[in-house]
């Protein structure tokens, strides 16, 4: 017999743990260089705007079926589907969700566990007084030993499951609820050593001054990608949390709330890391390598570098393991919902079967890529594309309406403008533009230009 499902304690814990879910490395790793090669201050705009018109919607949708539903997020949309009078196929949203998620958490733990690993290199002043070059070789030389990668890889995961096997009530919600208070503190922390050391001048210019002449096509995909991903939207996990979420829960208010959260992370993160990189002249637009080799650089050369440093690793890792935790929680729910297994066990045996093809990952990044294509360009879009036509086009007005009984009429039409118009034709374009960028169709250059 499936255990009973289980539901949040406060209002707090859940928006602690939805939050935590939504604030991951995406806010640190990705926003930063993204922002950096889009021109800053014009992207940021076009971002907050995505969010608005397309994440805030999309997130309502999934927490209203997962609410609805009070299942996992495959059963949630079968029975908002039957309960509609439409066919149950359109589980395949939840189960389209539930395989991205699985696909990112399968490289995304191998990040974090880079991500650990230089909490210690930082705390322990490998670094310190360090030449640049030799502290962005020293990134290269710690992602080609394979097997120490593992060994992060390895602890990571084994982190992830100790908590999710504890359950949502006794695990998810209070890890998150002790962490998540820690990191909001900390990052605030961040941005004042970061406005006292770093040129703060420079990086709120670059943040916040304006300049749409560096606006391109591909800057407004950039922008309605990196909201709908930061937030974590496509991958079951919203679904799952909104259905340990009571009757009363105001979805509206609370998906404010969590866009807002993230969002506003994403800016703070940028607060605490630009003053750093303009004041040791940093390329903001360096990419990736600006987490892990540029911001390391210049910790290496300021005073107590290595303690600032170990402590912007320590709110890395925070929130890669609240997001960790929730993406191996949605499938524990589904699996948990048709089996006698006790959840620890499938929390061991899923986690188990994650870490071993994460560490197929640490020995190629070849692999690394096509996991990261499969679920960022074709399983979170289109998940989010079925849920936006499904709540937009599929169920009926009326029961949506009563599910999202707290939104106003203004708030209610807006969420059915943006499902039915807004958020599908912007999730097609980048599903198209992903697979195109893949196997060279050439849809980039004919929309955007060389």
């Amino acid at each position: 017999m499936a255990a009973a499902h289980a539901h949040w304690s406060s209002r707090f814990g859940f928006l602690m743990a939805a939050i935590g879910s939504s604030v991951g490395l995406g806010n640190f790793w990705r926003f930063p260089y993204t922002a950096g090669e889009n021109g800053g201050a014009a992207f940021i705009l076009i971002y907050l705007a995505c969010i608005v018109l397309i994440g805030f919607p999309i997130l309502m949708a999934e927490l209203a079926v997962g609410r609805y539903g009070q299942k996992s997020a495959i059963g949630s949309v079968a029975k908002v589907a039957s309960d509609n009078g439409s066919s149950k196929i359109w589980a395949v949203t939840g189960l389209v969700g539930l395989i991205g998620g699985i696909l990112v958490l399968c490289f995304y733990s191998v990040v974090a566990g880079w991500v650990g690993a230089y909490i210690f290199k930082m705390f322990s002043g490998e670094f310190a007084g360090q030449a640049p070059e030799i502290v962005r070789d020293g990134f290269d030389a710690f992602t080609a030993n394979s097997y120490q990668v593992l060994g992060w890889h390895t602890a990571f995961m084994v982190a992830t499951i100790l908590i999710v096997a504890q359950g949502v009530t006794g695990g998810i919600e209070r890890v998150a609820s002790i962490l998540m208070p820690i990191f909001f503190i900390m990052l605030l922390g961040m941005v004042g050593y970061a406005f006292v050391a770093g040129d703060v001048g420079a990086a709120v210019a670059y943040l916040f001054a304006v300049d749409f002449t560096e606006v391109r096509g591909q800057t407004f995909l950039e922008a309605v990608g990196q909201a709908f991903f930061s937030i974590g939207l496509g991958s079951a996990i919203m679904i799952t949390y909104g259905s340990y979420l009571n009757k009363d829960a105001n979805i509206g208010q609370s998906a404010g709330i969590i866009s807002a959260a993230d969002s506003g992370v994403a800016l703070i993160a940028g607060l605490a890391i630009f003053p750093f990189v303009f004041a040791f002249s940093i390329e903001p637009e360096a990419g990736p390598g600006l987490f892990f080799q540029a911001l390391p650089a210049a910790f290496a050369q300021m005073p107590a570098g290595n303690i600032v440093g170990g402590a912007f690793f320590v709110l890395a890792l925070i929130a890669a393991l609240t997001s960790s935790i929730s993406l191996l929680q949605a499938v524990v729910a589904w699996i948990e919902e048709n089996s006698s297994f006790h959840k620890s066990t499938i929390a061991w045996t899923m986690g188990g079967f994650i870490w071993l093809v994460g560490a197929g990952v640490t020995f190629s990044f070849s692999f690394f890529d096509l996991l990261d294509f499969l679920s960022s360009s074709i399983a979170l879009p289109l998940a989010g594309l079925l849920m936006a036509v499904f709540m937009g086009w599929v169920v009926d007005r009326k029961l949506a309406q009563a599910e999202l009984s707290h939104a106003s009429p203004l708030l209610f039409g807006f969420f059915r403008f943006s499902t039915r118009f807004l958020a599908p034709i912007a999730l097609v374009i980048i599903l198209a533009l992903g697979l195109s960028d893949r196997f060279g169709w050439g849809l980039s250059e004919m929309i955007f230009g060389a």
